[in-house]
């Protein structure tokens, strides 16, 4: 199969999705999800409070969001930045580059939050930047022109319809489904110990396990002596029973 034959597939089978009505409403919420997260965060960050202003300051994320708060006008850029992003998502003329703006902010907060295994956004970060990406794919009509391809089809975008397709996307949306279990069952199972967002449902992870010990020492070397977190890590897997 020859490059163009397999762009010619992929560009029918896009088209056949813009014409799904269940597609047009998955976009729909995204966006307005998406908005939502990034008005009520970026207007935490427009009236000067700091953002998980429970999170404790030697908490990995706690002392990123601590001195990124005493940023001054950086950091009510950010919120502008994020507030911007999420009214640009929620206009139909503006949406693409609502979407554009909002990837590198949310990207950066994904793997941000995978750094330090932050719990409050391990599972939300990676869904809203796959959210953020089906909004761009659905834009894909106007997107391609921006993109290093060699060769474009004529529509520039299209029209809106006055009759959708309201077949299922059954395969679709089981796909989606699939992929919120994943990421769940990996924000659980996906590393050994996590810090969690303080010193007691850090403990609760290691109770009646073979490495108590060892991980109530972990969740100390965050909670209470602030170490790096890769310097904590590094102090378990060295304390831990081997098997």
């Amino acid at each position: 199969m020859t490059f163009t034959s397999l762009s010619e597939r992929l560009e029918n089978y896009y088209f056949s999705i813009k014409r799904n009505r269940w597609h047009w409403l998955f976009q729909l919420g995204c966006r307005i999800l998406l908005a939502y997260a990034f008005i009520v965060a970026g207007m935490v960050k427009i009236l000067g409070e700091r953002f998980a202003s429970g999170l404790s300051v030697i908490h990995p994320m706690g002392s990123y969001l601590e001195a990124l708060h005493h940023t001054g006008y950086y950091y009510t850029f950010i919120g502008v930045a994020q507030v911007l992003a999420a009214i640009l998502l929620l206009f139909p003329r503006t949406v693409l580059m609502g979407a554009l703006v909002y990837l590198p902010i949310i990207v950066n907060i994904w793997v941000l939050s995978y750094a330090v295994r932050f719990v409050g956004s391990y599972v939300t970060s990676p869904l809203m930047v796959l959210a953020n990406l089906y909004i761009l794919a659905w834009h894909y009509d106007k997107l391609k022109y921006i993109l290093p391809f060699n060769r474009y089809s004529k529509e520039v975008s299209l029209p809106k319809l006055e009759k959708y397709d309201k077949k299922l996307p059954f395969l679709f949306f089981l796909g989606v489904v699939g992929m919120m279990v994943f990421t769940v069952l990996f924000s659980r199972f996906g590393h050994e110990v996590m810090p969690q967002n303080s010193l007691k449902s850090c403990n609760a992870q290691f109770e009646n396990t073979a490495n108590q010990t060892a991980g109530y020492e972990f969740c100390e070397c965050v909670h209470t002596s602030g170490n790096p977190l890769d310097v904590c890590i590094e102090t378990f897997e060295n304390s831990k029973i081997k098997h």
